[in-house]
């Protein structure tokens, strides 16, 4: 348990130090004005109280990722909690705050607005598409997977059920952000929060015990060690706990609400590390409950790698038939407020780089019908096919945004190495892990890795390259 305890004991430390350290670096001004002020059209621009910005960018970037990737990347022992800790502080939270500071500065642009600004134009037109099918992408991932769960549950088959859920996401992407998003997510966040430490009281006072990270446990005791390599596989299974993509596009939407850029720590920084401390949880009961790594691998694999049915089994035995609500409520409720914001996200994408304005609901209706018919032609693909390019190019947008953050940074500067490191570190996950899997190139371990490192190292030239170039003016931004 020591592990676990001094890892939970730096992700909260992190709030107090290196989030205050970030905001020197990003020249946090409490005295500026902010975009739900100066921009407020009462449908995206709208100033919330700081505690439902919180909960919203909680809710809009957790989704299953700090529950379920975290029992499953449990199953590598507990090295996990290394890479929760390390990536949620030094990295997710860098990205998530960094993405959500620049927005607010910038007048609450989208994400591959900011992109663009500062890596280029043809770096731009690619992110707008990327961007745009990724977050169609999650929403319709987010519409599959809580349906089939709701399959299980009542009478309904799970296609009747993602047409329940498709209108439900048509509301909350078409109405004001205060009408559906602003009144139901603080109460989903804090069931979430509730689920959580629950099981940490579990897990400080009842019998279980937690592996501590020793020469001995410092392995791979996942079913296949071969093909499920910890590097890079690890930082691909573990992606919403620690790092993801995902949040980037998130926090332009919550920095349109902020009334203080005072409020940025807390939103951003602070529900990265919500996460990352929800995960550090997850993976600890997951290694706990069944008395180890190997009696999870082993469970999981006799269900089909069914992270769904661990939490039923864990919440039932810890917490009761409260446990059994909150864990249902946790398993469809929190994805579908991912995909409900995954939908928003991609029509304020459109309407930054259409510049239309989206105060009158034809405009808005005008670019939410095309993205819905996409997202319904998504669902009809394999589910598991969906998730694994999803999984992958999550991180590739980790990658892109931390990119960007090193030239924002050195633009100003700031000490970018904070964000050039990480960057660096994830464009070496994504491309080491598109040449081993299955759903890449499926190259030999050893020659993936070497091609991925070359790759890695030719991209880093690069980036050098061109932020000298830009710090010279050179290229102008």
């Amino acid at each position: 348990m020591i592990t676990f305890l001094i890892c939970l004991g730096l992700l909260i430390a992190s709030y107090f130090t290196y989030a205050r350290y970030l905001e020197r670096r990003f020249e946090m001004d409490p005295a500026a004005e902010v975009p739900s002020e100066t921009l407020r059209d009462g449908v995206d621009y709208l100033p919330l109280p700081v505690w439902k910005t919180f909960l919203i960018q909680l809710l809009n970037i957790a989704g299953l990722g700090p529950i379920f990737g975290a029992l499953l990347g449990a199953m590598y022992g507990p090295v996990a909690f290394v890479w929760i800790t390390v990536g949620s502080i030094f990295i997710g939270a860098l990205q998530d705050y960094a993405s959500g500071m620049i927005s607010l500065k910038e007048g609450g642009l989208s994400f591959p607005e900011i992109v663009g600004k500062y890596m280029g134009m043809t770096v731009r037109q690619v992110m707008r598409a990327f961007t745009l099918f990724l977050m169609i992408l999650v929403g319709a991932v987010f519409m599959v997977g809580p349906a089939g769960i709701l399959e299980g549950f009542t009478g309904l088959t799970q296609s009747v059920w993602v047409w329940i859920i498709l209108v439900y996401y048509v509301l909350a992407t078409l109405l004001p952000i205060d009408k559906i998003i602003g009144r139901f997510y603080p109460v989903f966040g804090a069931a979430l929060f509730i689920m959580a430490f629950g099981i940490l009281g579990v897990l400080i006072f009842g019998p279980y015990r937690i592996p501590d990270l020793s020469a001995s446990s410092f392995g791979n005791f996942t079913a296949n060690p071969a093909g499920l390599p910890i590097v890079p596989t690890l930082f691909i299974t573990i992606a919403c706990g620690a790092v993801s993509g995902f949040h980037a596009t998130q926090s332009p939407m919550m920095a349109r609400c902020i009334t203080n850029q005072r409020q940025g720590r807390p939103v951003f920084f602070g529900a990265m590390i919500s996460e990352g401390v929800i995960a550090l949880i997850w993976a600890a009961i997951g290694m706990a409950f069944w008395n180890g790594t190997e009696g999870l691998s082993a469970a999981l694999a006799e269900h089909g790698n069914n992270a769904a049915w661990a939490v039923d089994i864990i919440t039932n035995t810890t917490l009761g038939k409260a446990g059994a609500f909150l864990a249902l409520l946790g398993v469809v409720a929190a994805p579908i407020t991912s995909g409900d914001t995954a939908f928003r996200c991609a029509r304020l994408i459109a309407a930054d780089f259409l510049h239309m304005e989206q105060k009158q609901l034809r405009k808005r209706l005008y670019i939410s019908v095309p993205i819905f018919l996409v997202g319904v032609a998504i669902t009809l693909m394999p589910f598991d096919v969906i998730w694994k390019y999803f999984a992958w190019a999550n991180q590739v947008l980790a990658a892109i945004c931390l990119w960007t953050v090193t030239v924002y940074l050195g633009v100003r500067r700031q000490r970018w190495i904070i964000a050039f490191l990480p960057a660096a570190f994830m464009t070496f996950i994504v491309s080491f892990y598109i040449f081993i899997a299955e759903e890449g190139l499926h190259l030999p371990y050893y020659t993936g890795l070497a091609v991925g490192t070359a790759l890695t190292a030719a991209i880093v030239g690069v980036m050098a390259w061109y932020l000298r170039s830009v710090r010279r003016g050179r290229i102008a931004i």
